[in-house]
């Protein structure tokens, strides 16, 4: 059994041909749940969730036409789950649950991208990184991370130490596996599960998401994995998943969670 739950229709188009790319995509490579979880801040419907400049630029999808895709794509026998992956905003709890139980997910990714005003994996942020206290950032980020798991808003937690993605990395192990602790002790008492995911590969860092050191803390917590490219062109659907499984059970994983509207079954890793 193979998962890809984390994949984006952003750099095409929300239609049925595009769609079928990347499922067509999923089925070469014997992926049995595929999902797509478009970013939510490209919705009106997230306006009251998520606001700043380079957010607000960027929202120009309907849900009613998201929601009208797979709908299409179901009647033809398209085996395809629906997702959103939500930048998880301290905060706006209340509006986040109202927008989730609005539409009938498979799952819901949350993300963090945004530690306050900073953009943490965007290109037009990264000299900010100069700029900013590595540890604080760092801490605010994990501590995002536990408020995520505690608001149990969401099924996936996306790319768990995304922080990483520019090879800022603070050097005091210690700080940083303190961090991981405080991070996985809260997931492990959520419903969240975490993706091993393989888009960090394709980043400035070359690593996977998450870190083995922190992949080896959620099994010991015994909290369940998905596998994830977080795929923004078809070609990159299920990409490199040989070395993800490999960290899977080398750390220890035997399985993987899945979903359908919510319903969650554990099956051996493919």
């Amino acid at each position: 059994m193979l998962t890809d739950y984390h994949n984006h229709l952003e750099k095409g188009e929300l239609t049925l041909d595009y769609l079928k790319r990347f499922t067509d995509a999923a089925a070469e490579r014997d992926i049995d749940h595929f999902g797509i979880s478009e970013h939510a801040y490209h919705f009106y419907q997230t306006a009251n969730i998520l606001q700043n400049s380079w957010v607000n630029e960027r929202r120009y999808y309907d849900m009613a036409d998201y929601v009208s895709l797979f709908k299409k794509a179901w009647d033809a026998d398209i085996d395809v789950k629906m997702s959103i992956e939500m930048d998880y905003t301290p905060g706006k709890h209340k509006e986040m649950e109202k927008f989730i139980q609005n539409y009938d997910f498979d799952y819901v990714i949350g993300s963090i991208h945004w530690v306050g005003d900073f953009g943490i994996d965007l290109a037009e942020f990264r000299r900010e990184w100069e700029k900013r206290d590595l540890y604080a950032t760092y801490s605010n980020y994990f501590g995002q991370v536990v408020t995520l798991a505690e608001s149990n808003l969401f099924d996936i937690v996306g790319h768990l130490d995304l922080v990483k993605i520019f090879k800022y990395v603070p050097e005091n192990e210690e700080f940083l596996l303190e961090q991981y602790d405080k991070a996985t002790t809260a997931l492990a008492q959520s419903k969240t599960c975490v993706e091993i995911s393989t888009a960090g590969l394709r980043k400035p860092v070359g690593e996977l998401y998450p870190d083995k050191r922190l992949l080896q803390m959620c099994f010991d917590k015994k909290i369940p994995i998905v596998l994830s490219s977080d795929a923004h062109f078809p070609e990159h659907v299920g990409a490199d998943f040989n070395e993800a499984i490999a960290l899977a059970k080398e750390v220890g994983y035997t399985s993987l969670m899945t979903f359908t509207k919510g319903e969650r079954k554990e099956f051996p890793i493919g």
